[in-house]
């Protein structure tokens, strides 16, 4: 049972993490892993197939489900409501806000296709990053946590992700979008750690399919 200023962050696989804060069920990208609890709010940072499973979005949605997304993710879940970077929305006392997610010299996430999203409740506050590059506004960033991706080739690479959690100076970071079989290995987020700790005061956490971390 979680205290009750605590939040809960659970990596379910790949970009795909459940959050539990205020006795609400938080649900971002959900596309890998197991899905048990109803969701209060769903976050989709966009429409590529490995953060937006229909099936396990449907499979988490109740009546009074709040999801926030893009407007590509928007046109096929009924009532989902349209973010773009600087909105915050709030939700039975959970803040959201849409920021920033895109590329740099590559064309996967094209600017305004994507967003990441800072999650506020309970005086905590957690960064998802989304699919992106290491992007000026990150430094605009403040969070206690943040959720960034390692694996490469669509998304920023260990190193990449490692001065980006520099610019941000989190108090925990927490390697994504690896071992899942689409990109990236444990490989990359050991290095993520690696390069994170030896440069700053920030700790990484590496989590398991389905493992947790209370803050």
């Amino acid at each position: 049972m979680l205290g009750e200023y605590s939040m809960e962050i659970i990596w379910v696989g790949h970009a795909s993490f459940e959050i539990k804060v205020g006795g609400k069920v938080i649900y971002i990208d959900p596309y890998f892993g197991e899905y048990k609890d109803m969701a209060d709010i769903i976050l989709i940072s966009h429409g590529h197939y490995d953060h937006s499973s229909m099936e396990k979005i449907g499979s988490v949605s109740g009546d009074n489900t709040v999801v926030l997304t893009v407007s590509e993710v928007a046109l096929k879940i009924h009532g989902a409501i349209v973010m773009s970077p600087g909105q915050i929305k709030d939700v039975a006392g959970v803040k959201v806000q849409a920021v920033d997610a895109y590329n740099v010299g590559k064309s996967f996430h094209p600017k305004g296709s994507g967003l990441g999203f800072v999650v506020m409740a309970e005086g905590k506050s957690v960064y998802f990053s989304g699919d992106t590059d290491r992007i000026p506004e990150m430094k605009k960033v403040k969070a206690d946590v943040v959720l960034v991706p390692v694996g490469g080739t669509y998304t920023m690479n260990a190193n990449e992700a490692a001065m980006a959690v520099l610019d941000i100076k989190p108090k925990v970071a927490i390697p994504m979008h690896f071992g899942s079989g689409i990109v990236g290995t444990m490989d990359d987020a050991e290095l993520f750690k690696e390069k994170v700790e030896a440069e700053s005061d920030v700790k990484v956490v590496i989590l398991g399919h389905g493992k947790s971390l209370n803050i």
